[in-house]
């Protein structure tokens, strides 16, 4: 660790143990602080900081009010061959993801698909994390998970969805993989929160405020709702994400789902993701996408999931001081 004026530079290594301490601190049993660490620093060495460090208070938080069960280990029922169905229990999305990793990869690459289905669990955090480590050991993967409900849709003035992300990746020959993690919503909820924390303004199309109008006041847009990305369109995708992450996985509906920053109860959430095996079903696609994304890119098209490689995570510290205090309460 290397403190410079207002900045505090980390190892990744580092990184991991300090996200680990931390909620050991907070409540966390070993192996959920370490899968929560994984993930911190894996969103942050992906360029992905605001679901990196700035959301581990938020987990912090949760384990130290209940809204986290820190002590949870995950049920995991195989209800048919090609499918595995695992109760969060009240903890961590990414433990739950931990135990049956091994099992969702073993069983794509026998039947050529397996499916990951998660309920009562806190929200998942970067979702990307989860279709990248799949990418990483050859899969196609596709992931979505619900959340609280933040995001109004239609002619309603009331939050209705969560932010219902999607993430999809795919393995690419001598490449790292295809990523792409984006959100049913115009913006991302923490987005709208650290604005409101730096009391800076949004910009026009992301939220509504408590009444329904258009605003571009950070604060009233956290007493409002967020707005779906190209109106209907990104309203239904949410909907789509809610039948698969919540319907199919037996988890609650966004609109019934408590708050994962208040309170004392599990958002109680879902987590579906689809795995598939290239080398089962089309074995050349790594070396041919490895072709078209050079194509694309020679096109001027951003090719998402290529990230500099970094040896060092910066955080602001202030942030490091906060989570550092989490330990002392």
């Amino acid at each position: 660790m290397i403190q410079i004026s207002s900045i505090v530079r980390y190892t990744p290594d580092d990184a991991r143990e300090f996200a680990f301490e931390a909620a050991i601190a907070a409540g966390a049993a070993e192996a959920a602080a370490r899968s929560l660490a994984n993930a911190t620093v894996a969103a942050e060495l992906c360029g992905r900081a605001s679901v990196g460090f700035a959301h581990l208070p938020d987990y912090l938080d949760g384990f130290a009010a209940g809204r986290i069960i820190g002590q949870a280990e995950p049920e995991i029922a195989f209800p048919v061959p090609a499918a595995i169905h695992v109760d969060g229990r009240g903890g961590i999305a990414q433990l739950g993801f931990d135990r049956a990793f091994d099992a969702l990869r073993q069983r794509a690459g026998l039947h050529g698909l397996a499916v990951f289905m998660q309920h009562n669990s806190y929200t998942a955090g970067e979702l990307g994390y989860y279709v990248r480590r799949l990418a990483d050991a050859g899969l196609v993967a596709l992931a979505v998970s619900n959340g609280p409900a933040l995001m109004t849709a239609g002619s309603g003035r009331k939050p209705v969805y969560g932010t219902n992300p999607m993430a999809f990746a795919a393995p690419v020959s001598d490449a790292p993989p295809l990523v792409i993690d984006q959100a049913s919503s115009a913006t991302a909820f923490v987005k709208v929160r650290r604005a409101a924390e730096m009391e800076e303004a949004i910009p026009a199309g992301w939220a509504v405020n408590a009444d329904g109008e258009p605003t571009t006041d950070a604060r009233q847009a956290i007493k409002g709702a967020l707005l779906a990305f190209g109106g209907a369109r990104g309203a239904n995708i949410a909907l789509i994400v809610e039948v698969l992450a919540a319907g199919l996985t037996g988890a609650n509906w966004s609109l019934d789902a408590p708050s994962f920053a208040d309170g004392t109860d599990s958002p109680g959430v879902g987590l579906f993701v689809i795995a598939l095996s290239p080398t089962l079903l089309a074995p050349d696609l790594p070396a041919r996408l490895a072709l078209q994304v050079e194509r694309l890119a020679a096109h001027g098209v951003h090719i998402p999931g290529r990230t500099p490689i970094v040896d060092e995570i910066a955080l602001p510290k202030g942030l490091v001081d906060a989570i550092k205090d989490h330990g002392k309460a």
